[in-house]
């Protein structure tokens, strides 16, 4: 995998791109979770509100890394596909928070969140026959999805 002259500021546009959305997200969140989803019944397993803090930049970074790798890879129709997967996966992360938090919508937020992780499983699996480095760098992200969708719906069948 060779790196054009560009590299940092494709880093950079990527790095925007995904804590942009990340921001966007917390402006809905952050006023939501003392009020309306401390409300919510939610199971056990819920993580506790200290871990999201922690784990999403981590993710949001692990994110921008793979998709400037992807965009850094020779031209193929899997880096294609990729990247057209990865560009839904993160409208479709930017919007369930506005969904779930913003709107108040439990059934909704599922919906959303059950297409991210179909979306993402396909980005994914694109991104490791492009190269396994993005591949694996969005692992943890799938993982903690589909966790997020599991709890998600779990929310929903309490609420």
């Amino acid at each position: 995998m060779s790196f054009s002259t560009n590299s940092l500021l494709v880093l950079a546009v990527a790095l925007g791109l995904c804590f942009g959305a990340a921001a966007l997200g917390a402006k809905v969140t952050t006023p939501e979770i003392p009020t309306w989803y401390a409300s919510l019944a939610k199971p056990s397993w819920t993580p506790p509100r200290a871990a999201f803090p922690i784990v999403w930049p981590i993710l949001y970074l692990l994110m921008a890394v793979a998709v400037w790798l992807l965009w850094q890879a020779e031209p193929s129709p899997a880096r294609t596909a990729a990247l057209i997967g990865f560009a839904a996966q993160l409208f479709l992360n930017t919007i369930w928070s506005p969904v779930f938090f913003g709107r108040h919508d439990i059934t909704g937020g599922l919906v959303i969140i059950l297409l991210l992780a179909l979306t993402l499983t396909f980005t994914v699996a694109m991104a490791f026959q492009v190269y396994w480095i993005p591949g694996a760098l969005l692992v943890p992200y799938l993982l903690w999805i589909l966790f997020a969708a599991a709890l998600n719906f779990r929310i929903w069948t309490l609420n």
